[in-house]
This record gives C-alpha cells, sequence and structure tokens, in this order.
C-alpha cells in the first residue's frame, strides 16, 4: 500500500520548480547579454542551460533514488569517495553556498541602495553602499534563524510571496507594446568567427548555471516520492521544462522592453521593467519588492546550510561543538555562526556580485562533476535493483552530457578568469589539511 504522506507528481513538479526558480534571473540576464555577441547566442544559452539542467536533475534523481537518505546531496560523497576527498567536496560546496547568498544579498543592496542612498555617487561609494547593505542583511537573517526554525519559516513563506508577484508581473511586460520593443527585431546581427562564438556562449553558460541551479536537491527526495520509477522522471521534465518555458519568457521580456543593447550595461533591470510598465511609482514599488525576494534566498540560505554543517558533525566529519543546538529555540549555533562567518568574509573579499559569480560557478561545477560520477560508482556497487527506483533510460549519454556541459563551463570560466579558478582551487585544496586536523581532533576526544 502506497503512502499517503509520499510525494506525487504534481507535489515533485512545484518541488522542482520551486528549487530552480531564485533570485539569478533578475540579475544574470545582464551577464548573458554582456557576454553574448548576438541576440541568437542569449537566447540559445538559456535553451541549453535547461537542456543541462534536465539531465542533471534526472542524473540527481537515479542516484536520490539508490540512495534515499537525509542531506542527500553531501552524504553522496561520504558513500562513494574517500572521507578525505568527501570533506573536501563537501566543504568547497558549503563555501560555494556561501559566496551564493552573499551574491544573492548584493543583489538586494544594488536594488535597495537607490531607495536608501538618493543622489549621484562614484562606483567605488556605490560598491561600498552596497557591501554596506549586504552586511546588514546578512546579519539581520542571521538574528532571525537564531529565534528558531519556526520564526525563519514563516518569514521565509511570507517572502517567497513577493517573489512569485515579482516573476509574474515582469512577464506581463512582454503583452505591453512600446518604443523598445517596435525596432528591436529588425537589428542585424553582426557575424563572428565560429571560434569567438563558441567562446561567447561558453562565457554566457557561466551565469546561465547560475540561474539554473537548485535541481540538485532533487537527490533529497528519492525515498519519499510514490511509484518513483514512473513519477519521479516524468515530474523532473515537466519542472524544468516549466522553468526552461518560464525563464525564456522572462528574457523575452526584457529582449522586447529594454533591448539587446541596453539590456548589456543595465542595472536594476526590474526597476527599468517597472518604470516601462506602470511609471515610477510602479518602479519603486516592484524594487521594494525584489528586495523582500532577495531576503527569501538570504534566509533559506542560513536556514538550510548551517544545518549540513550540523549533519557533518554528527557523522563525525567535524568536530562535535559544531552540532551544537541553543537549549531554547534549538537551533545549531555553531553551525550557523561559522556560515555566517564564511559568508560574510566571501562578500567583502569579493565585493561585487560579478566577481562572485565565477567563483561559485567553478566551485560548483567541481560539485557537480564529483556528484555526477557517483551514479557510475552506485550502479557497479548495487547493481540491479528492484522495486520503486528510477534508472535514466538513456544511460550513461544523460549523464555524461551533463558532465561534459559542466566541464565546458569550467573550462571558460578558466580561460576567461584564471584568478577565479585559482581562488577556487586553492579553497579545494585548503580543505584537505583541515580535514587531518578534524580526524586527529575527533581521534583524540574520543581516546
Amino acid at each position: 500500500m502506497k503512502s499517503i504522506s509520499k510525494l506525487g507528481y504534481f507535489d515533485l513538479s512545484m518541488i522542482v520548480v520551486s528549487l530552480v526558480i531564485g533570485m539569478g534571473i533578475f540579475r544574470t540576464p545582464v551577464n548573458v547579454a554582456h557576454d553574448a555577441l548576438t541576440p541568437s547566442i542569449f537566447f540559445f544559452a538559456w535553451i541549453f542551460g535547461g537542456l543541462i539542467a534536465l539531465c542533471g536533475a534526472l542524473t540527481f534523481a537515479e542516484i536520490g533514488s539508490r540512495l534515499p537518505v537525509n542531506g542527500g546531496y553531501f552524504r553522496i560523497f561520504s558513500n562513494c569517495y574517500h572521507p578525505a576527498f568527501a570533506f573536501m567536496l563537501n566543504g568547497t560546496i558549503l563555501v560555494s553556498n556561501a559566496a551564493s547568498v552573499a551574491g544573492v544579498a548584493l543583489i538586494g543592496a544594488e536594488y535597495s541602495s537607490q531607495f536608501i542612498f538618493s543622489g549621484h555617487y562614484s562606483s567605488e561609494q556605490n560598491q561600498t553602499h552596497h557591501l554596506l547593505i549586504a552586511f546588514i542583511e546578512i546579519l539581520l537573517f542571521l538574528a532571525l534563524n537564531l529565534l528558531g526554525l519556526k520564526t525563519s519559516a514563516t518569514t521565509q513563506n511570507i517572502l517567497t510571496i513577493f517573489k512569485l508577484t515579482l516573476v509574474i508581473i515582469i512577464i506581463s511586460a512582454v503583452f505591453i507594446p512600446n518604443e523598445t520593443s517596435k525596432s528591436v527585431f529588425v537589428l542585424p546581427e553582426i557575424f563572428h568567427s565560429s571560434t569567438d562564438y563558441l567562446k561567447s556562449f561558453g562565457l554566457c553558460l557561466i551565469p546561465v548555471s547560475f540561474a539554473y541551479g537548485g535541481y540538485q536537491q532533487t537527490i533529497n527526495f528519492g525515498g519519499e516520492i510514490n511509484n518513483a520509477a514512473k513519477i519521479l522522471p516524468k515530474a523532473i521534465i515537466t519542472g524544468i521544462l516549466l522553468v526552461i518555458g518560464l525563464y525564456i519568457t522572462i528574457n523575452f521580456a526584457y529582449y522586447k522592453v529594454i533591448g539587446f543593447e541596453n539590456l548589456k550595461s543595465a542595472e536594476s533591470i526590474a526597476s527599468i521593467m517597472a518604470t516601462k510598465i506602470f511609471g515610477d511609482l510602479g518602479s519603486k514599488i516592484l524594487t521594494l519588492m525584489l528586495f523582500f525576494s532577495v531576503l527569501a534566498y538570504v534566509n533559506v540560505g542560513l536556514m538550510a546550510n548551517p544545518r549540513v554543517i550540523c549533519a557533518m558533525s554528527e557523522d563525525g566529519n567535524l568536530p562535535k561543538f559544531f552540532s551544537k543546538h541553543s537549549k531554547k529555540f534549538n537551533v545549531p549555533v555553531t553551525a550557523l555562526v561559522t556560515f555566517t562567518i564564511v559568508t560574510i568574509i566571501t562578500l567583502l573579499y569579493a565585493g561585487t556580485f560579478d566577481k562572485l559569480l565565477k567563483g561559485i560557478i567553478f566551485i560548483d561545477s567541481i560539485g557537480f562533476i564529483a556528484a555526477a560520477s557517483t551514479i557510475f560508482i552506485l550502479r557497479k556497487k548495487q547493481g540491479p535493483r528492484i522495486g520503486e527506483i528510477y534508472r535514466i533510460k538513456l544511460f550513461p549519454w544523460i549523464p555524461l552530457l551533463f558532465i561534459a556541459g559542466y566541464a565546458f563551463v569550467t573550462y571558460s570560466i578558466v580561460s576567461d578568469n584564471w584568478k577565479s579558478a585559482l581562488a577556487g582551487t586553492f579553497v579545494f585544496l585548503g580543505f584537505l589539511p583541515l580535514y587531518f586536523v578534524f580526524y586527529w581532533w575527533n581521534k583524540r576526544q574520543t581516546n
């Protein structure tokens, strides 16, 4: 008999959509347009990025079916790799997640600073303002999360409403005629060499990958689905196709209302859209809504990631004090404060969203490739499985396409900005000595 508490087709489809749609879509189109030589590359990057996301989601779905454990995305490394390598991967991913929280906080700062700091300032002054606002955002939600999961979860539900409303408003712009839309389609595309096209496409995939992130968390639901072999692929395909359609529509709205060339250097694109549609008052209202939407991501980042640190401590990968909880609110205090400190360090180190972006995706690419590769290890270890387990039909081509896609993204980052790649490599390698330090510490505590 099927458990009524398990997820069905519609439930999982909506989970996939919710996991993917974050704040990147309100900022990364500027980065994509900046690196796109032509509008065709701009839109093709969003389509191709969605297909790679689909391959990744299907790959992680089978991994989740084969390894249905809580916190599956970080525990798959422990199950499939040497403890030291698994620790390096998990630690690096946590740093990447902290950088993502810092980056999204900066997106919110870019929008809210126009309300808080009126007047004309230099780029250096604006960057200082953005850092200050982002710093306050992070500290605010540190305090909020210290009050307990119920408080932060309630806040999250309220803030999510702002995000969904904002997406609907921006999409509506595509149906409103304006002067830009009358001429945007007659602009001829300038032809370049095949090498230039390929390089442009690779650079576009970097911010696109950031916007499509989140589907990897489907791995956490592998054991909680009714008739997983049938429902899982159907729901994932539906969810990712909905996201692709939504992203293409939103970017078409940006393209139509703002114009491709203007989009390359636009600031506060959501505010521009609102001004075109509703005027100055609408722009201010929409900008305020977007700021609250950003806060939703910052809040959920501070909710989820400290619990991964806590789980690593409970598994013996970190010292026991990282799993310490407050008595009054049952909050993982040490883990929460630690993750917040790492977030602030990455914020101050990078300073801007653009500088954070390539470092985040480089680290994520390492994690994605390593995570997707575990499907080959699990299939070899477990062999044929019976029961409600999902198996990729086009194996091994789907996981190989996903791995190849992120290998290409990694190459694009290295060739364009080797310093970001080098910084990510140092972070990854830096967790190796930490592993032995914590291993020695735990061994000493148990003796």
